[in-house]
């Protein structure tokens, strides 16, 4: 099946099986701001993978459009959803389009999941979001090196330390 003969729809609803997940991935990458609408209508679905999908696509493909939905995701119940949704909104490196959000508006949200998150996978993920603006932010240096003392999990120390 080409790219262009597909149903991003579709695809979205395979990243719900397992057995589908990385091919559908795969193609709606492939696809890339032509499979945005699909991808955002995931980031509302029932399934937390296809969520974590759509976050890892839209890091990719962010849509501007889709930045309401990648807020209300910051706080949905599965921390693979919450910090891949935080990923999306604060990692420039990824981008391939022309959306970037603003510093102001990614780095305060990087530095709220890395100090009141409670799952260590999404404070890991903002420790390495809000590390390269220690430079620049005294709020982000702030943050960085209370994780580095404080924080309750290993990982997330070493990680706010580098």
């Amino acid at each position: 099946m080409s790219v262009m003969d597909t149903d991003y729809r579709t695809l979205v609803e395979d990243l719900a099986l397992a057995h589908r997940r990385q091919a559908a991935l795969g193609h709606l990458m492939l696809a890339g701001t032509a499979a945005t609408p699909a991808v955002r209508a995931g980031l509302r679905h029932e399934s937390a993978a296809v969520r974590t999908a759509c976050c890892q696509i839209l890091d990719h493909f962010l849509d501007e459009a889709a930045l309401p939905e990648l807020l209300e995701n910051l706080s949905h119940p599965d921390p693979q959803v919450r910090g891949w949704a935080v990923h999306a909104l604060a990692c420039d490196r990824c981008k391939e389009g022309v959306c970037r959000p603003g510093e102001e508006l990614s780095l305060p949200l990087a530095i709220r999941m890395l100090l009141d998150d409670p799952a260590r996978e999404v404070r890991q993920q903002a420790a390495g979001l809000v590390g390269p603006a220690v430079h620049r932010s005294p709020e982000a240096l702030a943050a960085i090196d209370h994780a580095h003392r404080l924080d309750g999990h290993p990982v997330v120390r070493k990680i706010a330390g580098w």
